[in-house]
């Protein structure tokens, strides 16, 4: 093997880990749009069809998640801490993972979505996601620091929102539903659908030590 062969080893293949955490970022983003989508359609088999996209686009990103894995393997030298790009990485497949439980929940329950919480909910995780896409779309480069620094702020700001919104329609979910079975399967759909919003601010708490130790 050459001097220059053996070199390219230890060199940072930082176009690709940034070109995949910036794809699986589109991803979580498109999903968490189209679980919007999906609250907001009453035809209960256009909402199967949209849980099945989410499903198809949850099985995208565990590709783009074993990619980055199998990069982190084959590179000595890595654009951040190897520990933040393993914690980024299952962090963002988290958000994936709880969307696709949450369009799943609704579905196999064929619970109407058109709840107050359950709206929110989704409203709050399409505006959340759209912040963790912006966050690690700017992390190539840590050109613009307030861009990014603005979308952790909202992304944190939403999860305590989500908070809120949980405990006030588990508060409405026992007090106004009379059918047992459908305080169950609501309380199920509001703690995934929180827990997607933990999961954001999970990425957007990696992402701020990462821009700590390197911006």
């Amino acid at each position: 093997m050459g001097f220059t062969s053996f070199m390219k080893i230890f060199m940072p293949k930082d176009k690709i880990f940034y070109s995949l955490f910036e794809e699986v970022a589109v991803t979580v983003a498109q999903m968490g749009k189209m679980l919007k989508e999906m609250v907001s359609e009453s035809d209960p088999d256009k909402r199967a069809a949209i849980n099945l996209k989410i499903e198809d686009m949850e099985h995208v990103n565990d590709d783009l998640t074993h990619k980055i894995f199998t990069e982190l393997g084959r590179n000595f030298i890595t654009p951040f801490d190897r520990e933040d790009i393993h914690y980024l990485t299952n962090s963002l497949d988290d958000i994936a993972d709880y969307i696709h439980a949450s369009s799943k929940k609704i579905n196999f329950y064929r619970v109407n979505p058109n709840d107050v919480g359950i709206q929110k909910m989704a409203d709050l995780i399409e505006q959340s996601s759209e912040q963790i896409k912006i966050a690690v779309t700017e992390l190539r480069d840590m050109k613009n620091m307030r861009k990014i620094t603005d979308a952790l702020v909202k992304v944190n700001s939403i999860e305590n929102q989500a908070d809120d919104i949980f405990d006030m329609s588990i508060d409405r979910l026992f007090e106004t539903e009379p059918d047992a079975k459908e305080v169950i399967k609501k309380r199920e759909i509001y703690q995934a659908m929180e827990i997607v919003t933990d999961k954001c601010e999970d990425v957007a708490n990696v992402i701020e030590s990462i821009i700590i130790k390197y911006a």
